[in-house]
């Protein structure tokens, strides 16, 4: 009997460590799939020194050497000029930035500094290139060096401190929530294996960009309110809380969705530390948002709220965002049919690109019906409203904006959201993993979801596979 016990459990437990390399195995096949279809033989290094060599022989001119760009799209250019502009220059105004080889951006608007000199700024909101000034200014006061001398050193530096060390941290929290919310081993598991490698969120860890904040702060925002939710929340907590939550809405603005539901859930909880500690820190949030808006543009609107009749900062000589000076993508989809398919299940699809987010769809149902824990339920309720208005914002957008977020390889304005559906994958998780037809389901998920993820191996700012490959089948004609 005892040999027959001990067979019985060592077969369960290989069971279970079978089904743990399935997933970790699932989400390898598609980082390697990935890679292999975006192969480039390009090597810009190599070019650049032959073409360094070229120039010190006399055969090139000093401004046609450099073929590398620091930094990797107009998008993160824009807030790294900013940067640059409040450490080396004292202000706001990028004109001096941009004139330098390989900081152009298009992603800029001009209008009239407190002098009244027309003046160029990023377009995007200036408290993020804020907040990462403070560090470059240490970097440079002690070694004197400059981005636009050493981008790659102190780019990757910066870099470093504000994207990979948060990240770690927001990969530590969704650990830690689905350890509590989560049961068994297997959903649990999936959900860290699917935060680690198969979410845009590390696609987007190379470059400057507004998604990846937002995204850690929705994650802290609920680790707070998990403490809050069963009154072990003191003070700090409520405030930390609060901070996290208004940060996620000052990165990305339908965020501001998420933090109203939040604050609701946590005046549920405890209404007075909710007014004297949640509150006030999202207060600081608010205060540095459009503190450092008006010190740039002396006007507490970003710029992005500058762009009708008069009062368009977009409009200037030159202008990318003109009336037919956008090019292919930026152009956007004429058919709001069209665009809401390919936002979702098309080329730029959040369930076509990671199919994972199917399941938290199945997750959210079941979450909402779920007796234990009741927070989860309250997660996926607080998800499927957030899912829909998010979603449906973006898909009503006029023509301007239907861009899919220009060149990219996912759609990014709804990555803040990857913390909530990561979550509601575990209700899901708990049903198929009974069955051996839905894991199988699972690991395909996880698979092409990382696929999509590791596509762009280099540069996040790039279509997506699915994109690339109707336009390969001549069913699209790209741009």
């Amino acid at each position: 009997m005892r040999n027959q016990t001990g067979s019985g459990q060592a077969s369960a437990a290989a069971k279970l460590r079978w089904m743990l390399y399935g997933v970790l195995i699932a989400a390898a096949a598609g980082q390697m799939a990935g890679r292999i279809l975006a192969v480039n033989s390009v090597d810009r290094v190599q070019l650049e020194r032959y073409l360094y060599r070229q120039y010190q022989q006399g055969r090139r001119r000093a401004d046609q050497w450099q073929v590398q760009r620091p930094f990797l799209s107009a998008n993160d250019r824009s807030r790294w000029a900013t940067v640059r502009a409040l450490v080396e220059y004292g202000t706001y105004e990028i004109d001096q930035v941009i004139r330098q080889r390989n900081w152009d951006t298009i992603d800029k608007v001009r209008h009239r500094n407190a002098q009244g000199q027309m003046r160029f700024y990023s377009s995007k909101p200036p408290l993020l290139a804020t907040l990462v000034a403070g560090p470059y200014w240490v970097i440079y006061r002690v070694t004197g060096k400059t981005l636009g001398e050493h981008p790659w050193a102190i780019g990757r530096a910066l870099l470093l401190l504000v994207n990979w060390l948060p990240m770690l941290g927001y990969l530590v929290l969704v650990a830690a929530l689905a350890e509590r919310l989560g049961r068994g081993t297997w959903p649990r598991l999936v959900v860290v294996a699917a935060a680690c490698f198969a979410t845009f969120l590390s696609t987007f860890v190379v470059t400057l960009n507004n998604h990846l904040p937002a995204a850690v702060s929705v994650a802290a925002a609920l680790a707070a309110l998990y403490r809050i939710w069963h009154g072990r929340a003191g003070g700090l907590v409520f405030f930390l809380g609060g901070l996290a939550a208004a940060f996620a809405a000052a990165c990305d603005l339908p965020a501001l969705a998420f933090f109203a539901l939040a604050t609701l859930a946590a005046l549920g909880c405890d209404w007075r530390r909710t007014l004297f500690g949640w509150l006030p820190g999202a207060a600081v949030v608010a205060a540095a948002f459009f503190g450092t808006n008006y010190l740039a543009h002396q006007s507490l609107r970003p710029p992005y709220a500058h762009r009708h009749g008069q009062d368009n900062w977009y409009d200037y000589p030159g202008s990318y965002w003109k009336e037919g000076n956008r090019q292919g993508i930026d152009r956007g989809e004429p058919s709001r049919a069209v665009y809401a398919f390919h936002v979702l299940l098309g080329h730029h699809g959040v369930f076509s690109l990671t199919p994972l987010w199917l399941l938290s769809l199945v997750g959210i149902a079941r979450g909402l019906v779920r007796k234990e824990p009741s927070f989860l339920r309250a997660v996926a309720l607080g998800t499927a409203v957030l899912t829909v208005v998010v979603l449906g914002f973006y898909i009503a957008r006029p023509l301007i904006d239907r861009n899919y977020g220009g060149m990219t390889s996912g759609f990014r304005w709804s990555f803040w959201l990857t913390p909530l559906w990561l979550l509601c994958l575990l209700p899901a998780l708990e049903v198929l993993q009974k069955r051996r037809w839905g894991r199988a389901m699972v690991w395909v998920a996880v698979a092409l979801s990382a696929l999509s993820a590791s596509y762009p191996t280099w540069n996040p700012w790039v279509h997506p596979w699915l994109y690339d490959a109707l336009v390969w089948l001549g069913l699209l004609s790209g741009g």
